[in-house]
């Protein structure tokens, strides 16, 4: 499973629109924006008339936590005064204006560790909620192992990490679990410490929670608090990450989602967001990670296992230093989505010739595949070779080939004519070969 990380207002977008469905008897209003100035949240004023009639709340979203441990949250118990439209639009203009230090880790209320430096440039602004601790709940739902498992507490916010064994029931459902098993366990297991008059209440939301969680393809999803008066329910904070594998399938159910890049991380390249897209609307799983683009090795192999093992390998043989990236193409990618990951692997590497001088290396490894058309997905390589053989060549690439697996014979032998045909230099090698001792070949041949 593939997680993706996506910002507080999108995990709340994707329940609000799904609500009915899972939570039918409880009500939620979904007042909430997002904006990146305090000119922003004016604009978003005239479209959405509570906010300028509400007390608000405002906080960064840019996927992390502990905001208001770092004092990142504006709201009225801990500002003086109610926070008016024209108040959060001065705070998020000054908390954008420049970099903030943001602490992960505390000891109690005193910040452990360093804090990552970065500029905020989302913020999400919702009604305050008038509430009082005891009506505070928390619920998450993961996957650990072969189960789904669901967290339920009786106390919310910023502490329920602490004591979390004391404090926070368990409950795991293997994949074959019926939504009657999971009802029942459920409800079976609410947590002691709810308050009687909430708990067939907290029972059913968190069994809606639960079937939300599977059915919409989230990786991991977090409520913490929820606000539940009667069957009145207040999202109040949220984490979630998608699987991503699933994405081409949840196009309409997820909306147009964003997978921003965390705070205090560099932002992706192009060629990532390229690919990231790409992968989104296949079935099939294409992944890019650059590491040191102006490095000589590049690897384009098939299956997660084995990008790992080579990756390894490499590391262990010629140093980090000499790796420019790391990813994976598999699943069965058609010939067409082939071509395109190996034509932005190659429009990267042929950008520049090496810095010291040496000739560059291009490993195209993996295992033994079990459904992959190798023959079919070596076309696409093809094709993107025949494209970039003139730049392939001025940065002297040399390629490296094993590879395994349905229609590898005629796949080799492909990639070797076209090759040849092209001008490339060449290596080809079938599953006879260990699956990295093309590695040691190539650093061997740059000697």
């Amino acid at each position: 499973m593939a997680q993706k990380a996506i910002r507080e207002y999108d995990a709340k977008s994707i329940l609000a629109k799904h609500w009915d469905k899972y939570f039918p008897d409880f009500t939620y209003s979904y007042e909430t924006v997002m904006v990146q100035s305090g000119d922003d949240l004016q604009e978003a004023a005239k479209a959405n008339s509570w906010l300028n009639e509400k007390t608000l709340v405002a906080k960064p979203d840019m996927l992390f936590g502990k905001r208001g441990k770092n004092d990142l949250v504006l709201f009225k118990d801990t500002k003086p005064g109610d926070v008016t439209l024209t108040k959060a639009s001065s705070w998020i203009d000054e908390k954008a204006s420049e970099k903030q230090s943001v602490f992960f880790s505390f000891d109690g209320d005193t910040p452990t560790g360093e804090p990552s430096v970065d500029m905020l440039t989302h913020f999400l602004v919702e009604p305050f909620m008038p509430h009082t601790q005891e009506e505070e709940y928390y619920v998450s739902a993961t996957c650990v192992g072969d189960n789904d498992v669901i967290y339920m507490s009786a106390e919310g916010g910023m502490e329920v990490e602490e004591g979390w064994d004391e404090k926070v029931t368990e409950v795991a459902f293997p994949i074959t679990a019926t939504e009657e098993e999971i009802a029942e366990q459920i409800r079976a297991n609410v947590p002691a410490d709810v308050a009687d008059k909430d708990k067939a209440n907290f029972a059913e939301f968190c069994i809606g929670f639960f079937k939300a969680y599977r059915e919409l393809n989230f990786a991991y999803l977090e409520i913490n608090p929820f606000v539940l008066q009667g069957n009145k329910v207040e999202l109040l904070d949220m984490v979630a990450k998608l699987d991503d594998t699933a994405g081409f399938m949840m196009v309409e159910e997820w909306g147009d989602v964003e997978y921003p890049t965390a705070f205090g991380m560099e932002a992706k390249s192009p060629e990532v967001e390229a690919i990231e897209e790409a992968d989104a609307k296949t079935g099939a799983s294409l992944k890019l990670t650059l590491l040191k683009p102006e490095a000589r090795i590049w690897t384009m192999v098939a299956g997660g296992g084995a990008s790992v093992v080579y990756a390894d390998t490499i590391a262990d043989m010629a140093g980090i230093d000499d790796l420019a990236n790391y990813g994976e193409y598999s699943g069965g990618p058609t010939t067409g989505e082939t071509k395109f990951y190996a034509e932005t692997l190659l429009d990267l590497m042929t950008r520049e010739p090496d810095p010291q001088g040496r000739g560059k290396v291009m490993i195209i490894g993996g295992a033994i595949a079990n459904f992959t058309d190798v023959a079919k997905t070596f076309t696409g390589i093809i094709q993107a070779f025949e494209v970039y053989a003139d730049k392939m060549k001025a940065v002297d690439l040399k390629i490296y080939v094993r590879r395994g697996g349905p229609n590898y014979e005629k796949g080799l032998k492909d990639i070797k004519e076209a090759a040849d045909r092209l001008g490339l230099y060449i290596e080809v090698y079938g599953p006879e070969t260990h699956v990295t001792d093309i590695v040691r070949m190539a650093l061997e041949g740059d000697k």
